[in-house]
C-alpha cells in the first residue's frame, strides 16, 4: 500500500492523532519518558507482530495497528515504569492479538488485554498520563478534538456517545439510589480523563467492535454498565478494562450468530465490491 493510500486510511488519522498527544501531553509535562517508553513500547509491538504474522504466513504484514497498540500502552503506563513493565506488557498485547482469536480476528482489544494483564502481573502503575489528567483542566480539549477526528474517521460516534451516557447515569443511579461508589471522584482527573480517552480510542477499535450502529450501542451499553458496577465495588485500575471485556465477548456472539450471512456475501466481494477498511 502505499503512504498516499495509507494516509487516508482510519488507522492512519488514529495513529497520527496519538502520536500527536504523545507529544503535547510530554512538552506541558515536562516529562520525556512517555516518548522513550513509545518508542520501546512500538518497536516490540511491530517486532513481536511482524514475527507472529511471519509465522502464521501471512502475506500482508502492516504493523499499523501493532504501532497503536504501542501508542496506547506507552500514554496509558505511569511514566516511572520500568522498561521491563513496558516490554512485558506490549508481548502480552500482541500476543493476545494473535493467540485469543476467532474468525482471524483478536477477541479482546490488545492494547487493554496487555494493560490489564500487567496489573496482577507485574503491579503496573498506570496514570493515564497521556489523557492529560496530570496537567490543567483545559487541556482535555487536546483529548475531546484527537477523540472527535478518529472516532469520526472509524464512524463509531454511535459507540462512544451510548457509552459515555450510560457510564454517567449509572454512575449516577449506583451513587445516589445504592450508595455505592463515589461519583464525585470518577468526574475527577484522572478518572474523567481515562474514561474519556477510553471511549474515545479504545472502545472504537474496529477489529474488536460492531459496525453496525445497534450493535454498536449495545456493545457501549454493556460495556458501560459493567465498568461501572465493577468501579463502585471493588474500585482499582481494571474496571473499563472489565467492561470493554464483556462488549469484546458480546461481538464474538454476534459474530458466530451472522457466520451464514458472511458466507453469502464473500462471493460478492470476490466479484469486485470493496470492503469500508
Amino acid at each position: 500500500m502505499k503512504f498516499k493510500q495509507w494516509f487516508k486510511t482510519p488507522k492512519a488519522y488514529v495513529l497520527l492523532t496519538l502520536v500527536a498527544l504523545l507529544i503535547i501531553a510530554s512538552l506541558g509535562s515536562q516529562d520525556m519518558r512517555g516518548i522513550l517508553h513509545a518508542g520501546v513500547a512500538v518497536v516490540v509491538c511491530v517486532a513481536l507482530d511482524i514475527i507472529c504474522s511471519l509465522i502464521k504466513r501471512r502475506k500482508r504484514i502492516m504493523p499499523d495497528g501493532a504501532i497503536i497498540t504501542g501508542l496506547i500502552i506507552s500514554l496509558i503506563l505511569s511514566t516511572t515504569s520500568t522498561w521491563f513493565i513496558v516490554i512485558a506488557t506490549s508481548i502480552l498485547a500482541i500476543l493476545s492479538k494473535h493467540i485469543l482469536v476467532y474468525r482471524k480476528k483478536p477477541i479482546f482489544n490488545p492494547a487493554a488485554t496487555g494493560l490489564f494483564l500487567s496489573i496482577p502481573l507485574f503491579q503496573s502503575q498506570q496514570s493515564w498520563w497521556g489523557a492529560f489528567g496530570d496537567l490543567p483542566d483545559w487541556t482535555l480539549a487536546f483529548v475531546l478534538i484527537g477523540g472527535y477526528i478518529a472516532t469520526n474517521r472509524v464512524n463509531k460516534f454511535p459507540q462512544v456517545f451510548s457509552f459515555l451516557a450510560m457510564y454517567f447515569v449509572s454512575l449516577y443511579i449506583m451513587a445516589f439510589y445504592f450508595h455505592v461508589g463515589d461519583i464525585a471522584d470518577a468526574l475527577r482527573p484522572p478518572f474523567i480523563n481515562a474514561t474519556l480517552f477510553f471511549a474515545l480510542f479504545m472502545l472504537t477499535d474496529p477489529p474488536t467492535s460492531p459496525a453496525k450502529t445497534g450493535d454498536q450501542i449495545v456493545f457501549s451499553l454493556l460495556a458501560a454498565a459493567v465498568s461501572v458496577v465493577v468501579y463502585g465495588y471493588f474500585g482499582g485500575l481494571m474496571y473499563l478494562f472489565i467492561g470493554l471485556f464483556v462488549g469484546n465477548l458480546y461481538q464474538v456472539w454476534k459474530s458466530s450468530l451472522s457466520g451464514k450471512t458472511v458466507k453469502q456475501v464473500r462471493p460478492e466481494i470476490k466479484k469486485g465490491h470493496n470492503m469500508p477498511f
